[in-house]
């Protein structure tokens, strides 16, 4: 493998915390690249990323704390002083008790005869206040190097809690160092405050924090490198980005052109059971969504009174009104996937089609409602068919726990689901995490806030019900990613706000033909 090819993936390879660590030691003790050189790296990987980012910067803050991290950031402020740059140093701990590398970086930065350069140690003299109004703001650049990723408590010192504010409400641009911090770099929460970064420079391992929850928010642009550290010195990631699934799987390639003598036999039927009264809406946008990524039939099974009405406006969906189990059994029969939920409710009508249901053998996706239902059952029938899709609060309703508890740490949320349903699990929200049978957990790093209104759930299970239709390789990773670049697309075509489901559509058809 080329070592382009090898950041490549190494880019898309998420670590926690304990793993990022012992990489660093196997890097210092078993490959002979001393802690000293690995922050004169850090350093440089980190300016440089500054100033291609802001190269018309003339003012850089420099915030240190007490241990590596610290380390790089002198690293930087030295090159910055070196480069012409006015830097000023704040130290957030008294900078005599540093030790190992830190101590050294300090010593080199201490040696560089610069006249505009100053520095000041917070816990002695909390001039950081005058310091941020004193510079052009508009001009500045933060730079955030006070915690790594070893921090796993919350910051509740004042004179802390103070820097990082006025760092997040000023007029500067930031830049953190490796992550954010007050960012916990295995579950993205942010320990009571964290430095919310424009762009944060990171290496020689992706953390998996910054990818869910607060991480999507408080890292903001992401740019990595690996420092060059030898190849074979990287374990087993914990997870990985969903781009590089599709990658590794070839999943793209799945969707490559259909033969010419092709017929919508053979891309699968999706029965889409939803749509009580009132909620048509939702069946129609999964029912369409399973449509516009390729499969062969979509039938939707929803109230009688629903059914001329979804068929007058989309006529490619073949819509069933039932109302009983008798009219529901022939549509099963001859679908090979069932997406349920969208719309369903939880009326007695609700309870009874989703029992039945969940006697199938077929591949069932079960979202929204049908969730909720779920979660009032005593038993799992055949567990290993179903594909959940929960939200936060759904997920909690499932593990009989609170949206806290899920989201203080959805890596192990996501895992409670699989180990309790044993099946695929799409734990969705900024970050959605999925875990597939015999696979690493996938986190969805494509998307964005636009995505925050009603039908994008309903939409997202249309999608992964077509793929699995058609038999694609690990359609569920893929549907998500997909659904996501969707939104990327048409978040880039109009913007964020305003954006509604049903503007996925186009984007998720040529997602779906790659080869055009």
């Amino acid at each position: 493998m080329s070592d382009q090819s090898h950041k490549a993936l190494i880019s898309h390879a998420l670590y926690s915390a304990a793993q990022m660590r012992e990489l660093d030691r196997v890097v210092i003790e078993e490959f002979g690249v001393s802690g000293y050189e690995l922050m004169q790296r850090a350093g440089r990987f980190s300016y440089k990323t500054l100033k291609k980012t802001w190269p018309e910067t003339t003012n850089i803050i420099v915030i240190c704390g007490r241990g590596n991290n610290a380390g790089d950031g002198y690293v930087l402020a030295k090159l910055a002083i070196q480069d012409g740059q006015d830097v000023t140093v704040v130290n957030c701990f008294d900078p005599d008790k540093l030790k190992g590398d830190a101590k050294t970086t300090y010593q080199d930065l201490l040696a560089v005869d610069h006249k505009t350069k100053f520095i000041v140690n917070v816990p002695e003299k909390n001039a950081l206040t005058e310091i941020f109004y004193d510079v052009e703001n508009n001009e500045a650049v933060v730079v955030d190097a006070i915690f790594g990723t070893g921090l796993t408590r919350n910051i509740d010192d004042d004179y802390l809690v103070n820097i990082i504010g006025l760092i997040n409400f000023s007029f500067s641009y930031t830049l953190s160092v490796d992550i954010p911090s007050g960012l916990n770099a295995d579950t993205g929460n942010v320990m009571n405050v964290a430095v919310n970064a424009d762009v944060t420079a990171t290496f020689m391992g992706m953390k998996q924090g910054m990818l869910t929850i607060d991480g999507c928010e408080y890292s903001g642009q992401i740019v990595f490198d690996t420092l060059d550290i030898p190849s074979e010195s990287y374990g087993e990631a914990n997870c990985y980005t969903l781009s590089a699934f599709c990658s590794m799987y070839n999943a793209d390639f799945e969707l490559r052109a259909r033969k010419r003598n092709s017929h919508k036999g053979n891309f699968g039927h999706v029965l889409v059971i939803g749509g009580d009264e009132g909620y048509l809406g939702a069946a129609r946008l999964a029912a369409e969504a399973a449509m516009r990524v390729g499969s062969g039939l979509v039938s939707v099974a929803t109230r009688k009174s629903h059914a001329a009405q979804l068929s007058s406006v989309i006529p490619e969906i073949m819509s069933h009104g039932v109302e009983t189990l008798n009219e529901l059994m022939p549509l099963i029969k001859r679908a090979n996937v069932i997406a349920i939920g969208p719309g369903l409710g939880q009326s007695e009508w609700a309870k009874l089609l989703f029992a039945r249901v969940l006697e199938s053998d077929l591949p069932i996706i079960i979202d929204a409602d049908a969730l909720n239902l779920l979660a009032e059952e005593q038993s799992s029938p055949n567990p290993e068919h179903w594909i959940i899709t929960p939200h936060p609060g759904e997920a909690a309703r499932l593990l009989k726990t609170g949206v806290a508890t899920i989201q203080s740490d959805r890596f192990q949320s996501a895992k409670m689901l699989y180990e309790k349903y044993h099946g695929p699990v799409v734990l969705k929200g900024a970050g959605s995490i999925v875990i597939e049978p015999g696979e690493k957990p996938g986190v969805c790093s494509s998307g964005n806030p636009g995505m925050s209104t009603g039908g994008m759930g309903d939409v997202l299970t249309g999608v992964i019900a077509g793929l699995v239709a058609q038999n694609i390789a690990h359609a569920i990773m893929l549907g998500v990613e997909m659904h996501a670049r969707a939104a990327d697309m048409a978040a880039r075509k109009s913007g964020e706000r305003g954006m509604m489901a049903t503007d996925l559509m186009p984007y998720l058809r040529e997602l779906s033909n790659p080869y055009l």
